[in-house]
């Protein structure tokens, strides 16, 4: 997808505004390229080299981490607009193979990073030291609100917070996906989720249609 600097500084100036300094948004502007997913895509992979890093520009984009040993996958964390994915940092500058998978939930539209930069920026622009640093303390309390749920909750909550993180990742009252998909993300059985999402319809929480969850 082709864009002129003056519209990838305009892109980045208003999904992206605490990345300030009018050099840096220039020299983003430059190096970055347009990327666009469609809904399902594989954005990142398990053992992949990390060349990129990526600011989200449109859609969400789902974080998994694999079990080594059976091959389970739990979700992490979800990525909007305005975001960016910070293993893939430490990947780059690290130079070490992905530990999880990005893919993209709707169709997603973002400015990838190349890797050279990435550290470069780090001691020039003080603006994006900070976004990257801040972007690491969220998705660390991300990730520790995932094993607190993990360690700490019952199944029913760990689902209502999924549901609620979800909707408000999408921006959106319903969610599209089946019960099986549901169980992949928070490595349970299918059954044992539909059984507790008929729980929450029955307290009026949520509506189910085919494939289509409502929250109320």
């Amino acid at each position: 997808m082709e864009q002129s600097n003056e519209q990838m500084m305009a892109l980045i100036q208003r999904h992206f505004p605490a990345l300030s300094e009018p050099k840096l948004q220039k020299e983003i502007a430059e190096v970055g390229v347009v990327k666009s997913f469609p809904a399902g895509a594989v954005i990142m992979n398990y053992g992949s080299y990390v060349k990129l890093v990526p600011l989200l520009l449109k859609g969400t984009i789902k974080v998994m981490r694999e079990d080594e040993e059976d091959g389970k996958e739990l979700l992490l964390y979800y990525l909007k607009a305005g975001e960016t994915c910070s293993m893939s940092f430490s990947c780059c500058l690290m130079e070490k193979r992905s530990d999880i998978r990005t893919t993209a939930e709707d169709e997603v539209t973002l400015i990838a990073i190349p890797l050279q930069y990435v550290d470069a920026w780090i001691s020039k622009y003080p603006s994006w030291k900070n976004f990257v640093m801040r972007s690491y303390d969220d998705r660390m309390r991300e990730m520790i609100k995932t094993i607190d749920l993990i360690a700490f909750k019952k199944m029913d909550e760990r689902l209502w917070k999924y549901l609620s993180q979800r909707a408000a990742a999408h921006q959106a009252k319903v969610i599209h996906s089946t019960h099986q998909e549901i169980a992949d993300d928070l490595n349970a059985s299918r059954e044992a989720i539909s059984r507790l999402l008929k729980q929450l319809e029955k307290q009026g929480v949520i509506q189910l249609e085919r494939n289509k969850i409502k929250l109320l």
